[in-house]
């Protein structure tokens, strides 16, 4: 497994809020930017799966492999070869939330899709975090 990018950030915004922004997929690519649409077969919980159309890129199917509510999720694209894993944490202590992503790739095509698309997610992901944020305040109540 290789890790493509981690990015973290610390906010006032309340856990609840970064999470309810995840759970509503049509969400996404509000803060999301590489990102067109995203749909889910039945309501966000772990095993559900979906497509999503990254911009420029083909559909992709994924699965939501883990979710644990207010707290962590993961989904795991399905590409040729290979799984690329988005692992969504977020933490609170003393009302300081901390919001964590690592994208991880792996397969036997996994060097080909890093190459494809890992600088675009390393180059994005702390730019989506902070739209996410800013999504999230909109939507939530400072903790």
């Amino acid at each position: 497994m290789k890790t493509i990018a981690t990015a973290q950030i610390t906010s006032d915004v309340r856990p609840q809020a970064f999470f309810d922004r995840w759970a509503d997929v049509g969400t996404w690519p509000e803060w999301n930017t590489d990102t067109d649409w995203v749909r889910l077969d039945s309501p966000f919980r772990a095993g559900v799966t979906g497509t999503m159309k990254p911009k420029g890129g083909p559909v992709t199917r994924f699965v939501v492999t883990e979710l644990v509510p207010d707290r962590a999720f993961t989904d795991v694209s399905l590409l040729l070869g290979a799984r690329l894993t988005f692992r969504h944490l977020v933490e609170s202590h003393a009302g300081v939330t901390t919001v964590t992503v690592r994208v991880t790739i792996e397969g036997p095509l996994a060097f080909f899709w890093n190459v494809v698309l890992g600088k675009d997610i390393a180059k994005g992901l702390s730019g989506d975090l902070a739209r996410l944020e800013e999504a999230a305040r909109a939507a939530g109540v400072p903790a």
